[in-house]
């Protein structure tokens, strides 16, 4: 990962740039921030769009837009006009998903660059475990029944883009297992552990879902599957608590989410793509969350521009298990 914080982790995933060439040289943005990426940046979204992909983002956007305000207040926002600068600026053809993480307000669904319902009440904050901010909260907001939603809408974009026949980007950034670790009734106590063991589980079963969408319309074959974190496991799922079970999330790497250590950013990153990658291969090789779109460039036969990528390194050498004499990256700079 460019970052052990999730906002510059998802502006290098999305730009091919390191997160320091933005505004946000620290931290993350909250659910008020304005945009990060610039207006007019080449993203993997507009990229692929211009080479024909339908594209959609849903999901945790949690890089900032502007709100519509009623006054200098950034809290003070007017929920019946239309957002700007957001996803579908970015490169989105269509949006569905939520302002930045689960635990930051305002707590409203958005589809495209409005708001589903205006907030009528709001919810009180907690700890620990289930953190989360009191904020105005719409009438169709369930903090607990959001991974489930964004699933579904996954789903059904897939049934309608495969009934296309034409390609299509999804860019799904889900809002587990971060906080608030929330898992459903369906998989509460069933890893045996502790409820971040239960909420992995659950986001084991997006995953699945969302394969099993593309074996149903039969395009598995041709389809790139990408599994990626934006940054290390959160210090708050009890790292103690854990151990007692003989478990620990940041596997033999020290630290946690927002540390400098490599427990901060070393991720996972697992590949499907059956019709150029043989199954079962694994590469100690470096590479970093920016390199999607020098990645997406490379299998369209496409070039970037000098101002668009600038950090992006393709990764198809290392998917089709080329020999390489070097290194792919002469350097990643966390």
């Amino acid at each position: 990962s460019s970052s052990a914080v999730c906002t510059p982790s998802r502006y290098s995933i999305l730009t091919g740039r390191y997160n320091w060439r933005s505004w946000l040289k620290a931290g993350v943005t909250f659910g008020y921030s304005g945009p990060v990426i610039e207006e007019g940046r080449t993203t993997v979204g507009s990229f692929l769009k211009k080479h024909g992909y339908t594209t959609a983002c849903i999901g945790k956007w949690h890089l900032g837009w502007d709100w519509p305000k009623n006054g200098s207040d950034e809290t003070d926002v007017d929920f019946s006009r239309p957002i700007t600068n957001g996803p579908t600026t970015r490169g989105f053809d269509s949006f569905f998903g939520i302002a930045a993480s689960l635990d930051m307000p305002p707590n409203v669904y958005l589809e495209d660059d409005r708001p589903t319902a205006p907030p009528d009440h709001t919810v009180e904050g907690d700890t620990g475990k289930r953190l989360m901010r009191e904020g105005p909260t719409g009438p169709d907001f369930e903090h607990e029944d959001v991974l489930p939603t964004l699933t579904r809408k996954a789903v059904e974009f897939i049934d309608e883009a495969a009934a296309d026949e034409a390609p299509f980007f999804l860019y799904l950034p889900l809002p587990a297992p971060h906080t608030p670790i929330l898992p459903t009734e369906a998989f509460r106590g069933k890893s045996g552990i502790n409820e971040y063991g239960d909420f992995c589980l659950q986001v084991d079963d997006v995953v699945g879902q969302v394969a099993q969408a593309l074996d149903r319309n039969g395009i598995t074959d041709q389809t790139i599957q990408v599994f990626t974190s934006d940054n290390g496991c959160s210090p708050l799922v009890d790292y103690e608590e854990l151990a007692g079970y003989g478990h620990n999330p940041s596997h033999i790497y020290r630290g946690h989410k927002a540390d400098i250590y490599e427990g901060g950013h070393r991720i996972p990153l697992v590949i499907q793509w059956p019709e150029r990658i043989a199954p079962g291969q694994s590469s100690s090789e470096t590479v970093c969350l920016a390199d999607l779109l020098a990645t997406c460039a490379e299998i369209l036969g496409a070039d970037l521009a000098d101002n668009e990528g600038e950090d992006s390194v393709s990764m198809l050498p290392v998917w089709e298990g080329r020999s390489l004499d070097r290194s792919l990256r002469e350097a990643t700079v966390h």
